[in-house]
């Protein structure tokens, strides 16, 4: 009974994201097919329109799971400590001197090493 209903609700997400499908592609066609139209009729129709196939979206399985895991990740993001505007600030500093650092470093063993094919080579 429960592979019954799943089966159900399966094909009925199936018949829904049809539905979402056909939305899109009629305001992308449509937004098209009007572009003597006043852009903002044209805009507003594309809007409304993505915002039923939104709408319908969220009433799949699938849709759903994705709702609440934006609703998790809102919460979790929360949960982050940001760092303040002067810590970001020295850590990009010390990124940079690092950076440099390294670049001084392989510049000179670059050099060091042209020297000793020269020398091997005779060029």
């Amino acid at each position: 009974m429960t592979t019954n209903t799943e089966n159900q609700g399966s094909s009925l997400d199936i018949v829904k994201w049809g539905i979402v499908i056909l939305l899109l592609a009629v305001a992308v066609v449509g937004n098209q097919m009007y572009s003597e139209a006043s852009v903002v009729v044209r805009a507003l129709g594309v809007i409304v329109a993505f915002a039923i196939a939104g709408f319908i979206a969220l009433q799949t399985v699938k849709g759903k799971q994705a709702l609440a895991f934006a609703r998790e990740s809102h919460i979790e993001v929360k949960k982050v400590v940001w760092p303040t505007r002067q810590e970001a600030l020295n850590t990009t500093f010390i990124v940079l001197a690092a950076t440099a650092v390294l670049a001084l470093i392989l510049w000179g063993l670059d050099a060091l090493l042209l020297k000793i094919v020269n020398l091997i080579t005779g060029v």
